[in-house]
């Protein structure tokens, strides 16, 4: 009885110092927000409400817009056992220790279990292999949450076992709700007070439909409120709560992405001022540097290759002065490697070149090696000789490298920018001369 009085004063305690996003977690479906597509009265996950309805689930979609909070509520309405764990700090022991707990509530007091398992794209796909047996008997629920693209991040298997459900970016409308919500409710989790008009709409237009990140934002407010001794929350006053959210940054959900593709596209079209932006605000928000300094490397040869061979070696010094020097130093070689790629002559030339390979491959899947190009080691009797081409006026003989049947292979297509003019001239005189060579023996 002492223990239960304890646990229940502690699970008190710790509710209270809970963020408030999570003091106000909805309790029914009926009070979520959003997602009207799957929570409405002909919705799939109204559905899973009823008894013995829910089924094992995927939830994918950006942060704070629900995922969490549903998957408590379903396995409310079925008054299942719920074990919630984050894949970012869960191995396999755990899903295990939680597999055979399940089986044990089910023998004892004949009820089932969810498990929640967080950001479950972090499961490498052998572990995620581990889920698939507890699913399929029963053991358990699984309610898995991501904020990337399952088919991409998730195991077929998995994915044949589960529902995937969608969860939508809020929209302003819908996080200014939450927001007047949560005021209604201030003297639970502040006091009395007043806000300006205009306040929770400058919130919703910054959050990008993160209602957990909103009401963050506004606990804070009324933290900084507190500490300035007022009771009005003023949009001055969420000026000074911006300047810590100033560079928000979800480092691994579609923000990530979208900051990302911004920066890579920012170099290849050649906008030194826009790429630098979008590297600060990446830097700023906490991503590793150590992803900007392979992007770097990979559109180094991506975008520019050949017509600037010089941006490869550029992109790698900065990448190994990251690693010599560390942040913050290592902005200075990072940023001058950004403005070196964005104002290099572009050419995709190589990316093209491997399309073309692959058609080659498909087309001559096993072509054989010309006799004059073997190994002569370990067969003595080649008859054909092999010509040196350094013994050769300009080092250059027009002998063909591939199988007659392949004499018109061309695979490498050199662009008309910067240095690949230079290359372009010289490898049209060769092959010209291969090919008259290829024509007239």
């Amino acid at each position: 009885m002492a223990d239960d009085l304890f646990s229940a004063l502690g699970d008190e305690r710790r509710q209270e110092a809970a963020p408030l996003a999570s003091r106000l977690r909805p309790q029914r479906l009926e009070e979520v927000i959003g997602q009207e597509h799957v929570i409405g009265p002909k919705g799939l996950l109204t559905a899973m409400t009823r008894p013995n309805a829910l089924r094992s689930s995927i939830f994918f979609g950006p942060p704070g817009t629900g995922k969490t909070t549903v998957a408590e509520i379903l396995a409310r309405a079925q008054g299942s056992h719920y074990v919630a764990l984050s894949a970012v700090a869960t191995g396999i022991a755990d899903v295990r220790k939680v597999a055979e707990q399940a089986r044990d509530r089910w023998g004892l007091e004949g009820r089932g279990t969810v498990l929640f398992l967080d950001e479950i794209h972090r499961f490498s796909k052998s572990q995620q292999d581990v889920l698939l047996p507890y699913i399929e008997d029963g053991t358990f629920v699984l309610l898995g949450a991501t904020t990337e693209n399952p088919w991409v991040s998730l195991n077929n298997a998995l994915l044949s076992r589960c529902l995937l459900i969608e969860f939508r970016p809020l929209s302003p409308d819908h996080v200014v709700a939450i927001l007047e919500r949560a005021w209604a409710r201030r003297r639970q989790w502040w006091h009395e007070g007043v806000v300006d008009p205009g306040v929770f709409a400058a919130i919703a237009r910054r959050v990008q439909g993160d209602a957990r990140l909103a009401l963050t934002i506004l606990e804070r407010a009324t933290l900084l409120a507190d500490s300035m001794k007022t009771e009005h929350l003023s949009e001055t006053l969420l000026a000074r709560v911006w300047e810590d959210f100033a560079h928000y940054y979800d480092a691994s959900g579609d923000y990530h992405y979208d900051l990302a593709s911004a920066f890579i596209k920012s170099i290849r079209g050649s906008d030194p001022d826009a790429a630098l932006y979008w590297m600060g605000r990446m830097l700023a928000g906490g991503e590793d540097p150590r992803f900007i300094a392979r992007r770097l490397l990979v559109h180094a040869a991506e975008d520019i290759g050949l017509a600037d061979p010089r941006a490869l070696l550029i992109a790698h010094a900065a990448a190994g002065a990251l690693e010599a020097v560390g942040m913050p130093e290592a902005r200075i070689p990072l940023a001058e490697a950004v403005i070196y790629l964005a104002t290099a002559p572009k050419s995709h030339s190589v990316v093209q070149s491997l399309a073309q390979l692959d058609e080659a491959l498909r087309r001559w899947p096993d072509a054989p090696v010309p006799e004059e190009l073997r190994d002569r080691h370990y067969n003595p009797r080649i008859q054909k000789p092999y010509r040196y081409p350094h013994d050769a006026p300009g080092h250059f003989l027009p002998d063909l490298h591939l199988p007659p049947e392949m004499a018109a292979c061309e695979l490498y297509q050199p662009s008309d920018q910067g240095e690949e003019v230079i290359l372009r001239e010289r490898l049209i005189r060769w092959r010209e001369e291969r090919q008259k060579a290829y024509r007239d023996p």
